[in-house]
C-alpha cells in the first residue's frame, strides 16, 4: 500500500488548509481559467482535489467538476459544500490510479484536469507513466492538462534543507507547529520526509515520500503517455520556468 493511502487525515489536513490563502486559490484559478480553454457547460477532472479550493469556484462558474481525492474528511467536507450550493460537482473519496471508469466516467469524457496543491510527486517512474496514462484516457483529443509540482530537481535540490520548522496559522489563532526531517536517497530520486505536527498539545506524525524529477524527464514521460507538453511556467503568474524557481507549472495537451 501507498505511503498516501494513511497519511491525509487530522492534524495534516487542518494544517493544509490553514496554509492556503486566498491570494493564491485565486492566482491559481486565473492561472486554470487561462490555460485549460474551457467554458460552462464543460467537464472537468480535479485530481487530488484536497477540501475543494479550486473545484468549488469552477463548479460556481457553470462547469460540471469531478473531483477526486483519497481523503474522507476534505471529500465529505467537499461533498456537503457541493449540496449546499447545489453544484453540478460529484466527489469522490477514492485513490486516482484505482477509481473505475464506472465512478469517474467515460474515456475521453473530459475537456480538462489539473492537478495542483503539490502532489503530483508522489509516484516513482513507472507509476508516474501509469498517471499520466490515465490521466490522458479520460481527456478528449485536445484536452488540456495542468500539472503543479514544487518536487522539480531544479527547484529542490539547489536550495535542498535537511530540516526546517514552521507555524502555521489558523482562523482561531491556534497555530500548528509543522517540522521536517528530511532525508535524500540519490538513487531513487526520492526525498522521505518524516513530519511532525503539533497543536493544543497534541502531536501527530507521518512519512511522506516525494519522487524529484527533472523538467527534461517529465516532459518525456507526458509524451510517452501522449501528452504534448506546450509551456512550462516557473509562477503562478504564466513566467517561463527557469532554474531555481520554487515550483513549476505544466501546461499539456492530450495529443
Amino acid at each position: 500500500m501507498a505511503w498516501y493511502h494513511n497519511f491525509f487525515h487530522g492534524l495534516p489536513q487542518t494544517a493544509w488548509k490553514a496554509a492556503q490563502t486566498e491570494e493564491q486559490t485565486h492566482l491559481d484559478l486565473e492561472l486554470l481559467v487561462e490555460t485549460l480553454d474551457f467554458g460552462p457547460g464543460d467537464r472537468l477532472l480535479d485530481i487530488f482535489c484536497g477540501y475543494g479550493r479550486h473545484a468549488l469556484p469552477l463548479a460556481r462558474m457553470g462547469t460540471h467538476v469531478t473531483a477526486v481525492d483519497i481523503s474522507a474528511e476534505y471529500i465529505a467536507e467537499l461533498q456537503a459544500s457541493a449540496k449546499a450550493d447545489k453544484l453540478s460537482l460529484v466527489a469522490l473519496e477514492a485513490d486516482f490510479m484505482a477509481v473505475s471508469e464506472t465512478e469517474i466516467g467515460d474515456p475521453g469524457v473530459f475537456d480538462a484536469a489539473y492537478c495542483l496543491g503539490n502532489s503530483f510527486s508522489f509516484f516513482a517512474h513507472s507509476d508516474m507513466l501509469a498517471f499520466l496514462t490515465r490521466i490522458a484516457h479520460f481527456l478528449k483529443p485536445g484536452g488540456r492538462f495542468l500539472a503543479h509540482s514544487e518536487m522539480l530537481a531544479e527547484s529542490v535540490l539547489p536550495d535542498y534543507q535537511a530540516r526546517n520548522w514552521q507555524p502555521i496559522g489558523d482562523d482561531e489563532g491556534n497555530p500548528i507547529l509543522f517540522l521536517a526531517e528530511n532525508e535524500y536517497d540519490p538513487l531513487e530520486s526520492r526525498i522521505d520526509s518524516y513530519l511532525t505536527y503539533v497543536q493544543a498539545g497534541k502531536t501527530q506524525t507521518r512519512k511522506a515520500e516525494h519522487f524529484v524529477y527533472t523538467l527534461a524527464e517529465l516532459r518525456r514521460l507526458f509524451d510517452k503517455a501522449g501528452l504534448q507538453v506546450v509551456a512550462c511556467y516557473g509562477s503562478v503568474d504564466g513566467e517561463p520556468f527557469s532554474l531555481g524557481d520554487e515550483a513549476v507549472w505544466i501546461h499539456a495537451y492530450k495529443q
